[in-house]
C-alpha cells in the first residue's frame, strides 16, 4: 500500500482501492486504459493479460488481492481525475483532451473541488405561530 501524497486529490472511494496499490500515476494510466469497462481481473495474471501489460505482473497480482473490493465496471472518475491532473501542472485544455470533455466542464469541476466545505449559514431560530391569534 502506498501513502496518501497530500499534493494530489483524495481519491473517490471508487477509485480508492486503485489508488492504494498502485500509486497516483499507475491509477490515472489504468483508468485511462480501462474506465468505463468492465474487465476481469484473473487470479493468476499471465504475461499476455492487457493489466500485466500496462502495469506489469507485480501491480497486476496487487490487484488480485484487493479484486473483492473492485466494480466489475473500472469507474471513470473524470472529475476526480480532473484534479489529479491539475495537480500535475497540466493546463485545462489538455486535461479536457484526455477526458473528453470540454474546457468549461474541467473549470467547472476544478472550481467545485475548491469549494472544501460549503460556508454555513447561521439562520435565525424560527418562532412558533399561535395557533389562536388575538381576534
Amino acid at each position: 500500500m502506498t501513502a496518501p501524497d497530500r499534493t494530489h486529490p483524495r481519491p473517490t472511494a471508487q477509485v480508492e482501492p486503485y489508488f492504494e496499490v498502485l500509486g497516483l500515476d499507475d491509477t490515472l494510466r489504468f483508468i485511462e486504459e480501462f474506465g468505463g469497462t468492465e474487465i476481469y481481473i484473473a487470479r493468476n495474471p499471465r504475461t499476455r493479460s492487457s493489466v500485466v501489460a500496462l502495469l506489469g505482473f507485480d501491480k497486476a497480482n496487487a490487484l488480485t488481492s484487493i479484486s473483492h473490493r473492485l466494480q466489475p465496471r473500472v469507474p471513470l472518475a473524470k472529475k476526480w481525475r480532473a484534479r489529479a491532473y491539475k495537480s500535475q501542472g497540466l493546463v485545462t485544455v489538455e486535461i479536457a483532451r484526455k477526458l473528453g470533455v470540454t474546457d468549461v466542464a474541467v473549470r467547472n469541476w476544478l472550481r467545485a473541488g475548491d469549494i472544501q466545505e460549503p460556508a454555513r449559514c447561521e439562520r435565525l431560530p424560527l418562532l412558533p405561530l399561535p395557533l389562536f391569534p388575538d381576534l
